[in-house]
């Protein structure tokens, strides 16, 4: 599960599919817990690995990829779901699955024909995940777990 379009489309294989998701109801928001041990966050890695064993989901930032997949200087966090997450994601949170590999091939051919002002314009818009500005301090480094 990807929230970039580009990230992912530069390690799909045939396929590129798009699934929307509503919000995740409350408990299920702020649990995201990082696939890694990062010391600002966490207390220690006891601490890291109990709350990562416990979460229905975990996280890890990855570079955003220009539209030559080329990384760029910001990350996006690439949530993971687990155990009963993973079931709700698939039954309540996914309204629908769409096939759009030929708008990434198109996206592409334009990119490769060396026109990536047009290539912007086929790309889907982005919106920021409905969040409280304080539920993934927990995920930044230097923020509380």
């Amino acid at each position: 599960m990807s929230p970039s379009s580009r990230r992912t489309s530069g390690r799909c294989g045939t396929r590129l599919l798009a699934a929307p998701v509503v919000p995740a109801p409350e408990p299920w928001q702020p649990v995201v817990r990082l696939s890694h041990y990062a010391p600002g966050p966490y207390a220690d890695r006891d601490v890291w690995r109990e709350r990562l064993r416990t979460a229905p989901a975990r996280g890890q930032w990855d570079p955003e990829r220009g539209l030559r997949l080329a990384p760029l200087p910001h990350r996006s966090l690439q949530p993971g779901v687990a155990r009963e997450a993973a079931a709700r994601c698939a039954d309540e949170w996914i309204v629908g699955i769409e096939d759009v590999t030929p708008p990434a091939r198109e996206i592409h051919g334009l990119v490769r024909a060396g026109g990536p002002t047009r290539a912007r314009e086929p790309l889907p818009g982005r919106r920021p995940y409905p969040l409280d500005d304080d539920a993934l301090t927990h995920l930044i480094p230097g923020g509380s777990a």
